[in-house]
């Protein structure tokens, strides 16, 4: 019993995945004195939180077996607009605040309806997206930044602070709790309801699924709608934390973002992934970036491990599938086999193993 207990811990990625982070955390806080204080951990808390909240969102959309490189623009346009209507039309906060996270839906729900009715490729759709919505933002805006955010926009709301001997405070603001608010919705909705298993199943086998009755259209706006409903809120609350909205603040944070999330065992084909190993994700490549600051290393360093981390995990993954592929069927020859999901004749349930966050 232990034993299978044991083996089926080491199947988990999230559990590899926590143990790099401790080593991590060991071997940068020995070379960087500063790195393992209370503070520091909790203002990377902070400032990764937009991201965080964000990869949640796309997570939803890998798991269905999609991808979106669209949502840093969503971002910046919901936030601009929601600004432009609380300080130069004078909108109460909560219709300004509507507004941007109905533009979010529905910048998602357009990406959606191009990959479901025009059966453009969603990577492509969203590449093409996302050009056209952030090219817009720029030319209307002119580039220009906004500053002069209401203060019930802008105020810091603390739950939570302490103040060490040296005088540093940590504090638990907004951003946290809505990060962790946005992991546990994201949680519940993937793991506890309907839509949600449907959506692990049409990742894993849309074509199976589609055979059963589930309604593959629906699943395309539900899961690119949450998304954009999650980059609005990301975008939103990058104002908050700032004071000010900048049109192209957010843009080339695709790349950090979906790198945590397949850091965190999402797969890029579908239907694989949990809540807890994204949230790892975030976790480590937060405690590189900033290890590596303290330690003086070029910015441009952690954009290597970016791009590593993106080789490597979907490496693992193609290598992962090839091997359970073989597993069920040992007759087939190494290399001859279809790469593409085996159709109709898997079952439809999701991999429960992963599926369970």
């Amino acid at each position: 019993m232990r034993n299978g207990s044991l083996a089926r811990l080491q199947r988990r990625p999230e559990a590899w995945l926590l143990a790099v982070i401790i080593v991590a955390g060991a071997l940068l806080s020995a070379a960087a004195p500063g790195f393992l204080t209370l503070a520091n951990l909790v203002d990377l808390l902070e400032t990764y939180s937009v991201q965080s909240i964000m990869a949640m969102g796309l997570f939803v959309v890998l798991v269905s077996g999609g991808i979106d490189i669209s949502f840093a623009a969503t971002a910046s346009v919901a936030q601009y607009v929601a600004v432009i209507l609380a300080t130069q039309a004078g909108m109460p906060g909560i219709v300004a605040i509507g507004a941007g996270l109905l533009i979010g839906i529905v910048l998602g729900c357009l990406n959606a309806a191009l990959i479901h009715f025009v059966r453009i490729t969603s990577i492509i759709a969203t590449i093409a997206m996302m050009s056209v919505t952030f090219s817009l933002l720029m030319y209307f805006s002119g580039g220009r930044s906004l500053y002069n955010l209401p203060d019930w926009w802008t105020d810091r709301i603390v739950f939570w602070q302490t103040e060490n001997a040296d005088g540093d405070l940590t504090r638990i603001t907004l951003p946290i709790v809505m990060m962790f608010a946005a992991a546990l919705l994201t949680w519940l909705f993937m793991t506890r309801t309907k839509i949600g298993r449907q959506l692990y199943a049409m990742g894993g086998n849309p074509e199976a699924a589609r055979r059963v009755g589930v309604n593959i259209g629906l699943l395309h706006f539900v899961a690119y709608g949450f998304l954009g409903f999650m980059a609005a809120v990301g975008g939103l609350l990058q104002a908050h934390r700032v004071g000010e909205s900048v049109p192209n603040a957010m843009y080339n944070t695709e790349l950090s973002v979906l790198s945590a999330a397949v850091l965190g065992g999402a797969s890029l084909t579908g239907g694989i992934g949990t809540v807890p190993g994204v949230l790892l994700g975030i976790v480590l490549l937060a405690m590189l970036q900033n290890g590596l600051n303290l330690l003086g290393v070029s910015s441009y360093f952690f954009q290597i491990v970016i791009g590593l981390t993106i080789l490597i995990s979907t490496s693992i993954t193609v290598m992962s599938a090839r091997q359970r592929r073989r597993h069920r069927n040992p007759s087939q020859p190494p290399g001859s086999a279809d790469t593409s999901r085996e159709a109709s004749k898997t079952p439809l349930a999701p991999r429960q193993e992963t599926a369970r966050g």
